[in-house]
C-alpha cells in the first residue's frame, strides 16, 4: 500500500532529493552503477520495445538478480526516466554561441531531434509520460529557447514557435520511427511494408477514391523509396515552417 501511494506521487527521479548512487559498500552488488544499468535499458528498448520490458529482463541483461538493480534505482518508472535522458545526450548540439545563422540551428536541432525519435521508437511515449527534467533533455530545450530567440520573433511568440517546429518533429519522427519498427516486426524493409500496405488497402472498395487521390500526391512529391518520400516531406515541411517563421519576424517589424 504504501509504495503503491509513493508511485503515484511521484514526480520525477531527478527531484527525489537523493545522492546518486554508487559504488559498492553496505550488501550493494559489485560491478554495477547507474550508468552501467541505464544503459543496458536502452539496448533492451532498442531490441525488444517498451512494452516487454521489465525489471526482471534487465537483471537477466545483467546478469544479476531483480533486486540487485533496486540498489541503485526505485522504480521501473525512475529506470525509464534515466534511459530517456541518456539518449538525448546523442544528440549533437549546436554552439549557441557560434557565428552561425539562427535557420542552420534550428534545422540542426530538428533533424537531430527527428533522428533521436526514429532511432529509438519507444522514446516518444516516454517523452509525454515524463517531466524530461535531466541534464541532456534541459540541454537540448535550453538551446532550443537560445536559438528561437535569435529569430527575432517577439517574446511572446516564442514559444508558440517552439511548439510550431518541435511538436511537429516528434510527430512526424514518432510515425516514421514506428513505421519502421512495424516493419521489422513483420519482417519487411519498410519499402516492401509500404507496398504490402497499399496493395491491402486497395482491396477495400470504399477506400479507392482515397487511395487514387494519395497516389497522385505521393507520385508529384517524388522520391523512389519510403525513406526518399520521408526525406522529401520533412524537409519541405521545415522549409514551410523556418519561412513562416520569417514571415512573422517581418510582420512584427512593421508593427
Amino acid at each position: 500500500m504504501a509504495r503503491a501511494a509513493r508511485q503515484s506521487a511521484r514526480t520525477s527521479v531527478w527531484l527525489e532529493g537523493k545522492e546518486r548512487r554508487g559504488g559498492r559498500g553496505g550488501g550493494q552488488p559489485s560491478g554495477l552503477d547507474r550508468d552501467r544499468i541505464t544503459a543496458a535499458t536502452v539496448r533492451l528498448l532498442d531490441a525488444d520495445g517498451l512494452a516487454k520490458f521489465s525489471m526482471r529482463r534487465l537483471a537477466a541483461e545483467l546478469n544479476v538478480t531483480a533486486m540487485s538493480v533496486y540498489w541503485y534505482v526505485d522504480t521501473k518508472d525512475d529506470l525509464l526516466e534515466l534511459a530517456l535522458d541518456a539518449v538525448f545526450g546523442e544528440l549533437n548540439l549546436p554552439d549557441p554561441e557560434a557565428d552561425e545563422d539562427w535557420r542552420d540551428q534550428l534545422r540542426a536541432l530538428a533533424r537531430g531531434y527527428r533522428e533521436l525519435l526514429v532511432r529509438h521508437p519507444w522514446l516518444s511515449p516516454l517523452i509525454g509520460t515524463y517531466v524530461n527534467i535531466g541534464p541532456n533533455s534541459l540541454a537540448f530545450s535550453r538551446l532550443v529557447q537560445r536559438v528561437i530567440r535569435k529569430t527575432g520573433l517577439p517574446a511572446h511568440g516564442l514559444v508558440a514557435a517552439i511548439s510550431a517546429v518541435f511538436q511537429f518533429v516528434y510527430g512526424f519522427g514518432t510515425i516514421e520511427g514506428h513505421f519502421i519498427a512495424r516493419s521489422a516486426a513483420f519482417g519487411m524493409t519498410p519499402d516492401d511494408y509500404f507496398q504490402h500496405a497499399m496493395t491491402t488497402v486497395t482491396q477495400a472498395p470504399e477506400a479507392a477514391e482515397m487511395v487514387q487521390e494519395s497516389a497522385e500526391l505521393m507520385e508529384a512529391r517524388g522520391g523512389d523509396t519510403v525513406e526518399e518520400m520521408w526525406e522529401r516531406d520533412f524537409e519541405f515541411a521545415l522549409d514551410l515552417l523556418v519561412a513562416g517563421i520569417e514571415t512573422m519576424v517581418t510582420r512584427a517589424t512593421a508593427d
